[in-house]
Protein backbone atom coordinates (compact mmCIF):
# COMPACT_ATOMS: atom_id res chain seq x y z
CA UNK A 1 0.00 0.00 0.00
CA UNK A 2 1.59 3.24 -1.05
CA UNK A 3 1.57 5.14 2.57
CA UNK A 4 1.10 9.09 0.53
CA UNK A 5 -2.07 7.52 -1.79
CA UNK A 6 -4.59 9.83 0.49
CA UNK A 7 -6.52 12.75 -1.12
CA UNK A 8 -6.17 15.28 0.76
CA UNK A 9 -2.42 14.54 0.73
CA UNK A 10 -2.33 14.66 -3.00
CA UNK A 11 -2.52 18.80 -3.47
CA UNK A 12 -0.84 20.71 -6.10
CA UNK A 13 0.52 24.08 -5.96
CA UNK A 14 1.50 27.50 -7.72
CA UNK A 15 4.08 29.12 -8.64
CA UNK A 16 5.53 32.66 -7.38
CA UNK A 17 5.83 35.31 -10.18
CA UNK A 18 9.86 36.79 -10.66
CA UNK A 19 9.35 38.06 -14.12
CA UNK A 20 8.86 41.85 -14.05
CA UNK A 21 6.59 41.49 -16.72
CA UNK A 22 3.30 39.87 -16.49
CA UNK A 23 1.88 37.95 -19.47
CA UNK A 24 -0.76 40.03 -20.98
CA UNK A 25 -2.67 36.72 -21.50
CA UNK A 26 -2.70 35.69 -17.82
CA UNK A 27 -3.51 39.23 -16.90
CA UNK A 28 -7.14 38.60 -19.34
CA UNK A 29 -7.61 35.83 -17.90
CA UNK A 30 -8.20 37.61 -14.56
CA UNK A 31 -10.57 40.35 -15.94
CA UNK A 32 -11.91 39.26 -19.06
CA UNK A 33 -15.53 39.25 -17.64
CA UNK A 34 -15.11 42.46 -15.96
CA UNK A 35 -13.66 43.92 -19.33
CA UNK A 36 -16.75 42.92 -21.03
CA UNK A 37 -19.07 44.30 -18.27
CA UNK A 38 -17.40 47.72 -18.94
CA UNK A 39 -17.61 47.55 -22.85
CA UNK A 40 -20.97 46.45 -23.19
CA UNK A 41 -22.02 49.29 -20.68
CA UNK A 42 -20.44 51.47 -22.07
CA UNK A 43 -21.46 51.10 -25.40
CA UNK A 44 -25.35 51.02 -24.43
CA UNK A 45 -24.65 54.24 -22.22
CA UNK A 46 -23.10 55.76 -25.42
CA UNK A 47 -26.22 54.59 -27.58
CA UNK A 48 -28.68 55.47 -25.39
CA UNK A 49 -27.12 58.82 -24.91
CA UNK A 50 -27.70 59.41 -28.79
CA UNK A 51 -30.97 58.76 -28.86
CA UNK A 52 -31.98 60.55 -26.16
CA UNK A 53 -30.29 64.30 -24.89
CA UNK A 54 -27.44 63.21 -23.24
CA UNK A 55 -28.14 65.28 -20.08
CA UNK A 56 -30.98 62.98 -19.09
CA UNK A 57 -28.26 60.40 -17.78
CA UNK A 58 -26.25 62.75 -16.94
CA UNK A 59 -24.14 62.37 -13.59
CA UNK A 60 -22.02 65.22 -12.71
CA UNK A 61 -18.23 64.33 -12.67
CA UNK A 62 -17.43 65.57 -9.45
CA UNK A 63 -19.35 62.87 -8.06
CA UNK A 64 -17.77 60.23 -9.64
CA UNK A 65 -14.56 62.28 -8.90
CA UNK A 66 -14.91 61.88 -5.08
CA UNK A 67 -15.84 57.96 -5.37
CA UNK A 68 -12.41 57.43 -7.16
CA UNK A 69 -10.73 59.03 -4.30
CA UNK A 70 -12.81 57.38 -1.63
CA UNK A 71 -12.07 54.26 -3.63
CA UNK A 72 -7.96 54.57 -4.09
CA UNK A 73 -7.94 55.67 -0.85
CA UNK A 74 -9.68 52.50 0.38
CA UNK A 75 -8.21 50.11 -2.71
CA UNK A 76 -4.92 51.35 -1.01
CA UNK A 77 -5.29 50.72 2.38
CA UNK A 78 -6.20 46.85 1.10
CA UNK A 79 -3.55 46.35 -0.80
CA UNK A 80 -0.97 48.03 1.56
CA UNK A 81 -2.63 45.56 4.48
CA UNK A 82 -2.36 42.62 2.10
CA UNK A 83 1.40 43.18 0.78
CA UNK A 84 2.59 43.49 4.80
CA UNK A 85 0.91 39.40 5.19
CA UNK A 86 2.69 38.66 2.13
CA UNK A 87 5.76 40.34 3.28
CA UNK A 88 5.69 39.16 6.60
CA UNK A 89 5.27 35.46 5.12
CA UNK A 90 8.61 35.37 3.25
CA UNK A 91 10.62 36.75 6.58
CA UNK A 92 9.36 34.24 8.36
CA UNK A 93 10.54 31.87 5.59
CA UNK A 94 13.68 33.50 5.80
CA UNK A 95 13.78 32.95 9.21
CA UNK A 96 13.14 29.09 8.37
CA UNK A 97 16.43 29.30 6.12
CA UNK A 98 18.48 30.64 8.69
CA UNK A 99 17.65 28.86 11.81
CA UNK A 100 17.79 25.60 9.54
CA UNK A 101 21.37 26.30 8.43
CA UNK A 102 21.96 27.18 12.12
CA UNK A 103 20.25 23.47 13.01
CA UNK A 104 22.98 21.74 10.33
CA UNK A 105 25.84 23.58 12.32
CA UNK A 106 24.68 22.82 15.48
CA UNK A 107 24.05 19.19 15.02
CA UNK A 108 27.26 18.53 13.49
CA UNK A 109 29.71 20.34 16.00
CA UNK A 110 28.13 19.82 19.48
CA UNK A 111 28.46 16.07 20.23
CA UNK A 112 31.25 14.79 21.99
CA UNK A 113 31.58 11.05 22.04
CA UNK A 114 34.50 8.50 22.03
CA UNK A 115 35.69 7.16 19.14
CA UNK A 116 33.90 3.92 19.25
CA UNK A 117 30.53 5.66 19.02
CA UNK A 118 32.06 7.84 16.39
CA UNK A 119 29.80 5.55 13.15
CA UNK A 120 26.35 5.26 15.97
CA UNK A 121 26.93 9.40 16.69
CA UNK A 122 27.64 10.27 12.99
CA UNK A 123 24.21 8.75 11.89
CA UNK A 124 23.02 9.87 15.00
CA UNK A 125 23.37 13.37 13.87
CA UNK A 126 22.47 12.54 9.80
CA UNK A 127 19.20 11.27 11.49
CA UNK A 128 18.47 14.72 13.16
CA UNK A 129 19.77 16.61 10.20
CA UNK A 130 17.81 14.70 7.73
CA UNK A 131 14.69 15.17 9.92
CA UNK A 132 14.56 18.59 10.01
CA UNK A 133 14.77 18.66 6.32
CA UNK A 134 11.72 16.45 6.52
CA UNK A 135 9.72 19.22 8.65
CA UNK A 136 10.65 21.88 6.56
CA UNK A 137 8.75 20.37 3.65
CA UNK A 138 6.32 18.88 5.51
CA UNK A 139 5.44 22.50 6.72
CA UNK A 140 5.17 23.52 3.13
CA UNK A 141 2.35 21.03 2.14
CA UNK A 142 0.85 21.28 5.38
CA UNK A 143 0.50 25.33 4.58
CA UNK A 144 -0.63 24.16 1.19
CA UNK A 145 -2.95 21.41 1.74
CA UNK A 146 -6.82 21.58 1.04
CA UNK A 147 -7.92 23.67 -1.43
CA UNK A 148 -10.52 23.60 -4.30
CA UNK A 149 -7.93 24.50 -7.61
CA UNK A 150 -10.90 23.84 -10.37
CA UNK A 151 -11.56 27.28 -9.05
CA UNK A 152 -9.32 28.76 -11.25
CA UNK A 153 -8.54 25.85 -14.22
CA UNK A 154 -6.27 28.23 -15.91
CA UNK A 155 -3.79 28.26 -13.03
CA UNK A 156 -1.61 25.04 -14.85
CA UNK A 157 -0.78 22.60 -12.01
CA UNK A 158 2.69 23.02 -12.09
CA UNK A 159 4.27 19.89 -9.93
CA UNK A 160 2.41 17.67 -7.46
CA UNK A 161 2.34 18.93 -3.66
CA UNK A 162 2.39 16.34 -1.17
CA UNK A 163 4.66 14.52 1.69
CA UNK A 164 6.41 12.45 -0.95
CA UNK A 165 9.15 14.78 -1.07
CA UNK A 166 10.22 13.67 2.64
CA UNK A 167 10.02 9.99 2.59
CA UNK A 168 13.80 9.45 2.12
CA UNK A 169 14.09 11.66 4.78
CA UNK A 170 12.87 9.94 7.43
CA UNK A 171 12.38 5.82 7.96
CA UNK A 172 9.26 4.19 7.19
CA UNK A 173 7.88 3.48 10.71
CA UNK A 174 8.38 7.26 11.62
CA UNK A 175 6.85 7.87 8.28
CA UNK A 176 3.61 5.82 8.98
CA UNK A 177 2.94 7.03 11.93
CA UNK A 178 3.64 10.92 10.62
CA UNK A 179 0.92 10.58 8.05
CA UNK A 180 -1.45 9.56 10.67
CA UNK A 181 -1.18 13.18 12.78
CA UNK A 182 -3.28 16.12 12.80
CA UNK A 183 -0.27 18.35 12.55
CA UNK A 184 1.77 15.87 11.10
CA UNK A 185 5.03 19.06 11.28
CA UNK A 186 4.61 19.37 14.71
CA UNK A 187 5.01 15.49 15.45
CA UNK A 188 8.28 15.83 13.80
CA UNK A 189 9.01 18.62 16.06
CA UNK A 190 8.35 16.31 19.03
CA UNK A 191 10.52 13.28 17.92
CA UNK A 192 13.42 16.11 17.24
CA UNK A 193 13.05 16.92 21.00
CA UNK A 194 12.87 13.09 22.50
CA UNK A 195 15.96 12.24 20.28
CA UNK A 196 17.79 15.49 21.73
CA UNK A 197 17.09 14.40 25.56
CA UNK A 198 18.48 10.41 24.28
CA UNK A 199 21.55 12.32 23.31
CA UNK A 200 21.86 14.50 26.72
CA UNK A 201 21.55 11.18 28.50
CA UNK A 202 23.70 8.93 26.87
CA UNK A 203 26.55 12.13 27.87
CA UNK A 204 26.79 13.14 23.85
CA UNK A 205 25.83 16.63 24.85
CA UNK A 206 26.25 18.84 27.89
CA UNK A 207 23.49 20.28 29.34
CA UNK A 208 24.70 24.34 27.62
CA UNK A 209 24.21 22.60 24.16
CA UNK A 210 21.48 20.56 25.02
CA UNK A 211 19.76 23.92 26.05
CA UNK A 212 21.04 25.49 22.55
CA UNK A 213 19.21 23.14 20.69
CA UNK A 214 16.23 22.75 22.50
CA UNK A 215 15.86 26.21 22.09
CA UNK A 216 16.03 26.04 18.49
CA UNK A 217 13.64 23.67 17.76
CA UNK A 218 11.25 26.65 20.13
CA UNK A 219 12.45 28.53 17.34
CA UNK A 220 10.95 26.05 14.34
CA UNK A 221 7.82 25.98 16.71
CA UNK A 222 7.73 29.66 16.43
CA UNK A 223 8.13 30.14 12.80
CA UNK A 224 5.53 27.32 12.11
CA UNK A 225 2.86 29.07 14.68
CA UNK A 226 3.46 32.40 12.85
CA UNK A 227 3.23 30.80 9.49
CA UNK A 228 -0.32 29.01 10.73
CA UNK A 229 -1.52 32.69 12.65
CA UNK A 230 -1.36 33.84 8.65
CA UNK A 231 -2.80 30.60 7.57
CA UNK A 232 -5.39 30.62 9.53
CA UNK A 233 -6.14 34.00 10.00
CA UNK A 234 -7.53 35.70 6.66
CA UNK A 235 -7.97 39.39 6.48
CA UNK A 236 -11.44 40.28 7.00
CA UNK A 237 -13.63 39.21 4.94
CA UNK A 238 -15.37 42.87 4.57
CA UNK A 239 -12.12 44.68 3.13
CA UNK A 240 -12.52 42.07 0.04
CA UNK A 241 -16.60 41.99 -0.31
CA UNK A 242 -16.74 45.92 0.10
CA UNK A 243 -13.60 46.05 -2.18
CA UNK A 244 -15.30 44.09 -5.36
CA UNK A 245 -18.79 46.09 -4.41
CA UNK A 246 -17.21 49.54 -4.77
CA UNK A 247 -14.90 48.71 -8.03
CA UNK A 248 -18.44 47.41 -9.51
CA UNK A 249 -20.50 50.64 -8.14
CA UNK A 250 -17.79 53.08 -9.77
CA UNK A 251 -17.29 51.09 -12.76
CA UNK A 252 -21.04 51.10 -13.35
CA UNK A 253 -21.84 55.07 -12.55
CA UNK A 254 -18.24 56.29 -14.53
CA UNK A 255 -19.98 55.80 -18.13
CA UNK A 256 -22.78 58.45 -17.16
CA UNK A 257 -20.43 60.57 -16.08
CA UNK A 258 -18.45 60.89 -19.02
CA UNK A 259 -20.29 60.85 -22.08
CA UNK A 260 -22.11 63.85 -22.35
CA UNK A 261 -18.38 65.75 -22.15
CA UNK A 262 -16.31 62.11 -24.41
CA UNK A 263 -19.20 61.16 -26.59
CA UNK A 264 -18.04 58.24 -28.29
CA UNK A 265 -13.88 58.51 -26.66
CA UNK A 266 -16.36 58.12 -23.48
CA UNK A 267 -16.09 54.21 -24.09
CA UNK A 268 -12.16 53.48 -24.05
CA UNK A 269 -12.15 56.41 -21.00
CA UNK A 270 -14.18 54.50 -19.06
CA UNK A 271 -12.87 51.24 -19.92
CA UNK A 272 -9.26 51.88 -18.68
CA UNK A 273 -10.16 54.20 -15.78
CA UNK A 274 -12.48 50.79 -14.76
CA UNK A 275 -9.73 48.52 -15.17
CA UNK A 276 -6.85 50.44 -13.26
CA UNK A 277 -9.43 50.15 -10.03
CA UNK A 278 -10.10 46.80 -10.87
CA UNK A 279 -6.41 45.59 -11.43
CA UNK A 280 -5.77 47.14 -7.84
CA UNK A 281 -8.82 45.19 -6.20
CA UNK A 282 -7.27 41.87 -8.09
CA UNK A 283 -3.89 42.57 -6.27
CA UNK A 284 -4.57 42.89 -2.79
CA UNK A 285 -6.99 39.62 -3.18
CA UNK A 286 -4.46 37.72 -4.90
CA UNK A 287 -1.29 38.80 -2.11
CA UNK A 288 -3.37 38.65 1.25
CA UNK A 289 -3.12 35.10 1.25
CA UNK A 290 0.71 34.00 0.49
CA UNK A 291 -0.30 30.18 1.46
CA UNK A 292 -2.70 29.69 -0.62
CA UNK A 293 -1.01 27.86 -3.79
CA UNK A 294 -1.48 30.52 -6.31
CA UNK A 295 1.16 32.38 -8.37
CA UNK A 296 1.54 34.90 -5.88
CA UNK A 297 2.47 32.39 -3.17
CA UNK A 298 5.34 32.85 -1.47
CA UNK A 299 8.13 30.14 -2.77
CA UNK A 300 8.54 27.50 0.25
CA UNK A 301 9.12 24.65 -2.32
CA UNK A 302 12.08 26.84 -3.46
CA UNK A 303 13.21 27.53 -0.57
CA UNK A 304 12.44 24.22 0.91
CA UNK A 305 14.68 22.40 -1.32
CA UNK A 306 17.33 24.95 -0.70
CA UNK A 307 17.30 23.88 3.17
CA UNK A 308 17.60 20.74 2.43
CA UNK A 309 20.44 21.34 -0.06
CA UNK A 310 22.52 23.45 2.29
CA UNK A 311 22.14 21.06 5.08
CA UNK A 312 23.02 17.83 2.84
CA UNK A 313 26.35 19.85 2.04
CA UNK A 314 26.69 20.52 6.05
CA UNK A 315 26.77 16.69 6.58
CA UNK A 316 29.69 16.94 3.66
CA UNK A 317 27.76 14.71 1.60
CA UNK A 318 28.76 14.55 -2.11
CA UNK A 319 25.39 13.98 -4.05
CA UNK A 320 22.35 17.50 -3.22
CA UNK A 321 19.14 18.21 -4.37
CA UNK A 322 19.24 19.94 -7.58
CA UNK A 323 17.95 23.22 -7.47
CA UNK A 324 14.63 24.30 -8.53
CA UNK A 325 14.39 26.70 -11.48
CA UNK A 326 13.24 29.70 -12.63
CA UNK A 327 10.69 28.92 -15.56
CA UNK A 328 9.40 31.39 -17.57
CA UNK A 329 9.64 33.80 -15.49
CA UNK A 330 8.28 31.78 -11.83
CA UNK A 331 9.60 30.27 -9.28
CA UNK A 332 8.22 27.16 -7.05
Amino acid sequence: MNLLHNPWQLEKFRIMIVRKYLNPKLTFLYVWKSLAYYIVLSVIVYFVSIHLDASRIYLPVYTIAILSTALAIFLGFNNNQAYDRWWEARKIWGLMVNYSRAWGRQTSTFFDFDEDEEIMVKSFQKKLVYRHAAFVHALRVFLRNHHDYNKNRFEHIVEKNDYGDLAHLIDEKELKAFLKKDNPPNYLIQLQGEDLKYASDKGWLNDFRYMQLDLSLVEFNNIQGKAERIKNTPMPRPYSYFSRVFVFIHATLLPFALVEDLGFYMIPVSVIISFVFKALDIIGERTQDPFENKMEDTPMSALSWTIERNLKEQLGEPTLPKKHPISKGVVF
